[in-house]
């Protein structure tokens, strides 16, 4: 009888510290409300701060090298958006940023919204902040007492039972970080004033929740307390990409949902004046029937982090039985994309789509007269001008024929390192394309036909190489100053190929009787390509990371001497960045390595995987 006692009072005092415990913080998913647009989250927030304290990027971002750009980089970030939120709010942002310790998650809600109203989309924030919820808990006291001394006018609102603290945003809050919004302005009304904005705020146990709305904190207060409001768990397509997409815990990830943002859009109303315009009026729902978007079920991202490296996983769900145009284009038959032999194992990127042309054609050609029937009539009427101007000299030629009825289903381009250290070297590494055709001969006479229709060509003959013949065609200068160049031709192998680099057409075509040590059998790309899922999905990648970033850096480092090497950047970014304080190269390049890509495409989706192996330099 006593053993008997002494178990039950085992289990009793058991029981009774269990239950005392807080109950973990459920995942995003069994939070968010059903109404849910897209949301990103990382699941453990500590975690992932270990992980990125040896990440590459994070290695570099910090090394002792980068110090001047990075610290002018940071300072102008401080200035321009932190010090300006931290003064509206009253807030130290230093004092929240090691609060994350569990999940930190970011979600964009229908809010309420019918598609074509005033109404913004809800925004929500979770932060768990698990064992530091004390200091969670006396931040947030310290806060509210700032902003009740500061004058703002806050309320408490009790939802399902939870204390909700409303802090109202005045129109000068974050002044000159977000634009303000314009006035609605209806004809003979008045324009109507702004809705007010206020923050919702609480903590659950170690939970903080935020929202800008009752309708978006409703759900989660009631999922919080023991409710049963409809969560995005609920719904059928995310319940499907959680098994497929987010199994294997995923560092962070996140999920866009297509079917209700579409339906969203669809549902909001035409305009059916009838008054004459140059562009025709499309809506929503014709747009998306048209592109083939609307079959857009759900777009994810995963990302997978390890000591080994990172994978990157992007998919879209779209039925094959629903696909139509860019879908459609997009979904690459189940062939062979690995690096052919010709490709020299000094090629620093490499991609080959194994895209059917004939199919790409067709759907394009679709789309066009989805949009207007006038649109691909005036196509027609470009094509039979081309050709009756191009049968002035050549009685048989058919632009169709020649050219679109000829594409094959297979475009490889790989590219070099810079053959020097000038601007124009940088900017233009030695590239080459290659696009399979039927008629290799047929495919160069409509090229050389439509260049000089776009700009009169001075004759000249081809020239032979090894029997082949290569054809030169002038191209239009793209700067004042800069030297127009050539565009090169020739066909080989079932091939055209094209480059603006003579060296690299011959290599190619010197490849056919001399084969160059192949890309193909660099076993760190063998390596990484098991990783990814092989090159036989139609579509298959490489990148030279290193040889990338080393072109990167001097292109960045020596643009100052040309202002038009600049100009590809926002003048925002032309300020924060100064590319002049990047270190030489060599004091960096242990941080990168390689990357590859693949592509696949089921009944189910499209998914696009990119692995980037630790560079072995690092520990």
């Amino acid at each position: 009888m006593t053993k008997n006692f002494l178990r039950l009072l085992a289990v009793t005092i058991l029981a009774t510290a269990a239950t005392s415990l807080p109950a973990a913080i459920a995942p995003a998913e069994n939070l968010l409300p059903a109404d849910t647009l897209a949301f990103f989250t990382i699941p453990d927030t500590a975690a992932l701060r270990t992980a990125s304290k040896v990440s590459p990027q994070l290695m570099c971002w910090n090394d002792p090298a980068m110090k001047a750009f990075h610290d002018k980089f940071m300072a102008k970030l401080t200035e321009t958006y932190l010090a300006p939120i931290e003064k509206d709010l009253g807030l130290k942002i230093a004092d929240f940023l090691d609060l994350p310790q569990g999940q930190l998650t970011v979600g964009l809600t229908v809010n309420g919204s019918n598609g074509h109203d005033e109404v913004p989309p809800g925004i929500v924030v979770l932060l768990d902040a698990k064992g530091k919820s004390d200091s969670l808990k006396t931040n947030l006291a310290a806060l509210t007492k700032k902003w009740t001394d500061a004058g703002r006018a806050l309320r408490t609102e009790k939802i399902h039972g939870l204390a909700f603290t409303v802090v109202p945003l005045s129109s000068n809050d974050f002044a000159g970080i977000f634009p303000k919004r314009a006035p609605v302005l209806e004809l003979g009304k008045e324009a109507k004033p702004a809705k007010p904005v206020e923050i919702f705020f609480t903590q659950f146990e170690s939970l903080l929740v935020v929202g800008n709305s009752t309708t978006v904190i409703e759900p989660i207060a009631s999922r919080l307390t023991g409710g049963s409001a409809p969560i995005i768990a609920d719904d059928a397509i995310f319940a499907a990409d959680k098994l497929a997409q987010f199994r294997d815990n995923p560092t962070y990830y996140g999920w866009f949902n297509g079917n209700k943002f579409i339906t969203l859009l669809t549902e909001a109303p035409t305009d059916e004046t009838d008054a004459p315009a140059m562009m025709p009026k499309f809506s929503a729902a014709k747009i998306l029937g048209i592109t083939g978007l609307g079959g857009l079920k759900s777009a994810t991202f995963a990302l997978r982090e390890s000591r080994d490296g990172s994978v990157l996983t992007m998919h879209l769900t779209a039925p094959e039985s629903t696909r139509a145009g860019v879908l459609k284009i997009l979904a690459l038959a189940p062939k062979d994309a690995s690096a052919p032999t010709f490709v020299p194992a000094d090629a620093i990127k490499y991609s080959r789509f194994r895209l059917d042309g004939k199919q790409t054609w067709a759907e394009l050609q679709k789309m066009i007269a989805g949009i207007s029937p006038q649109g691909l009539a005036s196509l027609n009427a470009v094509i039979e001008m081309a050709n009756g101007l191009a049968q002035q000299k050549n009685p048989g030629f058919d632009l169709r024929n020649a050219l679109f009825n000829n594409l094959g289903d297979d475009i490889i381009t790989y590219q070099k390192a810079p053959t020097g250290d000038t601007l124009a070297a940088l900017s233009s590494p030695p590239t080459i394309y290659l696009i399979a055709v039927a008629k290799p001969d047929s495919a160069i006479d409509a090229i050389q036909t439509l260049a000089g229709l776009a700009q009169p060509q001075a004759k000249s003959e081809p020239r032979d190489f090894l029997g082949k013949k290569i054809y030169s065609i002038a191209l239009r200068a793209t700067a004042k100053g800069v030297s127009p160049g050539s565009l090169y031709v020739s066909a080989s192998g079932g091939y055209l190929a094209l480059s603006m680099d003579s060296a690299m057409l011959e290599e190619y075509l010197r490849s056919a009787d001399k084969p160059p040590k192949p890309l193909r059998d660099n076993p760190s790309l063998m390596a990484a390509a098991s990783q990814v899922g092989g090159a036989s999905g139609g579509l298959f990648g490489y990148q030279n990371q290193r040889e990338v970033m080393r072109t990167s850096f001097k292109l960045l480092k020596n643009s100052l001497e040309a202002d038009t090497a600049l100009k590809m950047f926002p003048p925002a970014l032309r300020e924060w960045a100064d590319f002049s304080l990047l270190p030489d190269f060599e004091k960096v390049q242990k941080y990168f390595y390689l990357s590859v890509f693949s592509g696949t495409a089921n009944g189910e989706g499209l998914t696009l995987k990119v692995y980037t192996p630790r560079p072995p330099q690092l520990p």
